[in-house]
């Protein structure tokens, strides 16, 4: 099997300087440092923008990325909802309201740039000059994301997840990762997979919490009705990237090299 060493190094790096701020007490900015990866490796391997995934993509991906959260979470919040494990006595709406809009906003032009940047960008684009077909990228570039998740769930970084939870999480977040991959995998634009990761941060931390905090749907039996570390969540991840899978595999997707055909280039 070949070894794809420089794709392979960029994923160890970027672990091991998260796992180093997340247990020293950095976890709030422990995906900044992505970025700087990010460049470098973009540097050092001569890829354009294009390979990248810097372009804007069609409307209809962008909905399709609005579509997963929207869909996925509604789901997960409908489900606690006929379940009778909703209380929203002490939700406060307009300010649930505007903490969706700071999360979502921030998350997409924050993740642009370090998460959706280093994992959907430069590891995609690298693995892709060295390759690999898109189908294998998806799973190899999820699997490194979960990865590099790990530290935040098992060290005390403010999340508090019972240990029971952790396997939940880490293969929600290579279901999350596979699922934004194939948006860029069916877009060429990693401004794509950020709009699906932005609100999906801005939905299901503001409505269902984050770690040991409640969300506005006040659900305390996150192992099941949780979007990330319950199992309803990862059973409706695995279904939505089931179907996207066969939209991928049924559809060619655009090249991710050469001319950017949308306003991006000019």
């Amino acid at each position: 099997m070949k070894i794809h060493w420089r794709p392979l190094l960029g994923v160890v790096v970027a672990i091991a300087v998260t796992t180093t701020m997340d247990a020293t007490g950095l976890s709030d900015f422990s995906a900044l440092p992505l970025l700087p990866l990010m460049l470098l490796f973009w540097y050092l391997q001569s890829l354009s923008r294009s390979e990248i995934g810097f372009r804007w993509g069609s409307r209809g991906h962008h909905l399709l990325a609005m579509l997963h959260p929207l869909l996925v979470l509604g789901a997960v919040a409908l489900i606690s909802l006929m379940a009778g494990v909703v209380d929203t006595s002490q939700a406060q709406w307009g300010k649930a309201a505007l903490n969706i809009l700071i999360i979502s906003l921030s998350t997409v032009l924050v993740g642009m740039i370090t998460e959706e940047g280093f994992f959907r960008g430069w590891l995609w684009a690298s693995l892709h000059r060295e390759g690999m077909h898109e189908s294998r990228i998806v799973i190899w570039t999820s699997v490194a994301f979960s990865l590099w998740h790990w530290s935040s769930i098992t060290l005390d970084t403010g999340f508090s997840a019972p240990l029971r939870q952790v396997p939940t999480f880490l293969l929600n977040a290579a279901m999350l990762g596979a699922i934004w991959g194939m948006l860029r995998w069916l877009s060429g634009s990693i401004v794509v997979a950020s709009v699906a990761h932005g609100l999906w941060n801005g939905l299901a931390y503001t409505l269902f919490g984050f770690g040991s905090r409640k969300g506005a749907l006040g659900i305390t039996d996150t192992a099941v009705f949780s979007p990330e570390v319950g199992v309803l969540g990862l059973g409706l991840n695995i279904i939505f990237a089931g179907a996207l899978w066969l939209l991928c595999m049924r559809q060619p997707a655009p090249r991710t090299s050469g001319p950017i055909p949308d306003a991006a280039h000019r």
